[in-house]
């Protein structure tokens, strides 16, 4: 066994999926313009309209969501794939914005109770190790009465294409650690959120969420 298969069979799943985004980092963008135009039309435009305050985006990528952000809110964006992170950092200058960018784990989010009015995730639950841990450490995150943004693409409500999906999971779950057949949406309902919104698109393979973190009583 070579010395690269020896670490790679002792890595953990956050490692890979750190080692995973670091090499895709330099094609993302290009890889994703035409899903952006076609299959997640619109996503980010649905985000940047609903975002209030202060904004965490975890998993924020190489920050294509900032240009959606309106003036009126702070950004912070936390990733787990310093490649990814540089290219956020450099699009953030690009566009002329003042955005706390840090890398961190999505699982163990680097920051203090209550420290956000909107906690934002789009097309990362996918593909974090476990969903069900980042989505609590959102909700932590997140001040009594913020509001949870997620967009990610999930298992169809149509079956020949859910079972598409299934067969290409198969390759991706151990190539790229990426689900296509994970919903968010029970996970949220799970964690104790109010949902407000859920809007399903694409033969339901798309599914935006609008949840909010109940009052203290």
């Amino acid at each position: 066994m070579t010395g690269t298969a020896r670490r790679r069979t002792s890595e953990t799943p956050t490692d890979r999926q750190r080692r995973v985004w670091d090499r895709t980092a330099p094609k993302y963008d290009r890889q994703m313009a035409f899903f952006d135009r076609t299959w997640f039309a619109g996503g980010r435009e649905w985000i940047g309209r609903r975002a209030r305050g202060r904004v965490l985006e975890v998993a924020i990528g190489t920050g294509s969501n900032l240009p959606h952000y309106g003036p009126d809110v702070t950004v912070t964006g936390v990733e787990l794939s310093p490649a990814m992170l540089a290219i956020a950092h450099d699009r953030a200058a690009a566009l002329g914005l003042a955005v706390d960018l840090r890398e961190g784990d999505a699982e163990r989010l680097p920051f203090d109770d209550a420290s956000f009015d909107t906690v934002v995730c789009a097309l990362a639950l996918c593909s974090i190790p476990d969903p069900a841990a980042a989505i609590a450490e959102m909700k932590r995150v997140l001040v009594p009465g913020g509001t949870l943004l997620l967009v990610d693409h999930i298992g169809s409500n149509w079956w020949p294409i859910r079972a598409a999906q299934w067969l290409v999971g198969q390759v991706t779950v151990r190539t790229e650690g990426e689900y296509f057949t994970r919903r968010q949406l029970p996970l949220v309902q799970a964690a104790g959120f109010a949902v407000e919104e859920t809007e399903r698109l694409k033969a339901g393979t798309v599914e935006r969420v609008r949840a909010r973190k109940p009052h203290r009583r």
